[in-house]
């Protein structure tokens, strides 16, 4: 009885120290890799994705040998194990369909990594329903850090199939459109000019053109008409700046001063009016 006790405790004291192992391993392994890609980013510039991934990728291995070995250490669950091995068949079924999505995912996160549509440190969208910069992407799933700060959590299988905009691949400069509708009697050149002076009064604004653009004097703001309805002439400028945030605000600033300018210099914007017509003997 002393005996069994004492085996028990065995078994128990090895399935203990496996975990606490793979969990302090796994964590120190996590801080050296975190340091060491601090310090090759900044001197040896490597690819924090492949780098984060690699990192993942072997705290995963760590657990599923710490796994591995506390099903070996219990009898009953090695004994288990050689029993589902018997009925192979079948076993092999129920994992394979339940394991279909979790290896889905790890391919795709290595076709992430391989083929690179986008980086961590990428400013994205996804399909149009979501975006932020790439904070993450692990064996399951990209991390995402939206502007409101939180984080969005995309399985890699899915975001595999959708359509991303990536706003850093080749260059990360951003031009933000920007349309002003304007009533049909207003002074279309003169809200023209407005939008244009705006744009170059802006201190995030930058000049994105070539040297070639340059010498042909091509126009470093550009302003246009590009729709007459029935309600509105809408006129669009462009607004170039060095990134996706500060594009973001120097397109929230301009929509504001542009407003307040066409206000002060009587430029009106259209409404919807609706006009009631009543008939002479409803009057009476």
């Amino acid at each position: 009885m002393d005996f069994e006790i004492g085996d028990k405790m065995q078994i128990a004291l090895t399935v203990v120290a496996i975990l606490v192992v793979s969990l302090i391993g796994a964590r120190i392994l996590n801080a050296v890799l975190t340091r060491t890609l601090v310090k090759t980013t900044e001197y040896w510039r490597v690819d924090k994705t492949k780098f984060n991934f690699f990192k993942n990728a072997l705290s995963f291995i760590i657990y599923s040998g710490a796994i591995i070995a506390i099903f070996y250490t219990i009898p009953a669950l090695r004994t288990i194990g050689v029993s589902l091995l018997a009925g192979a068949g079948i076993f092999a079924a129920i994992i394979g369909f339940a394991s279909q999505q979790a290896f889905s995912n790890i391919i795709s996160g290595i076709f992430i990594v391989i083929f690179r549509p986008f980086r961590v440190g990428d400013f994205i969208n996804v399909s149009g329903l979501h975006q932020g910069y790439v904070e993450d992407i692990t064996l399951w799933h990209v991390v995402i850090k939206n502007s409101e700060n939180k984080r969005i959590v995309i399985p890699n299988s899915i975001i595999g199939k959708e359509t991303i905009i990536n706003s850093h691949i080749a260059d990360k400069r951003v031009c933000s459109l920007i349309d002003f509708e304007v009533s049909h009697t207003a002074n279309i050149n003169k809200a023209m000019e407005l939008m244009h002076n705006e744009v170059l009064q802006h201190p995030k604004r930058i000049d994105y053109r070539t040297e070639e653009e340059l010498e042909n004097n091509k126009p470093e703001v550009s302003v246009r008409v590009i729709n007459v309805s029935a309600m509105a002439v809408v006129i669009r400028v462009s607004a170039w700046a060095a990134d996706n945030e500060e594009a973001y605000g120097m397109r929230c600033d301009l929509l504001k001063s542009i407003k307040e300018r066409f206000d002060d210099e009587h430029i009106e914007m259209p409404f919807n009016y609706a006009q009631v017509l009543m008939n002479e003997k409803l009057r009476n």
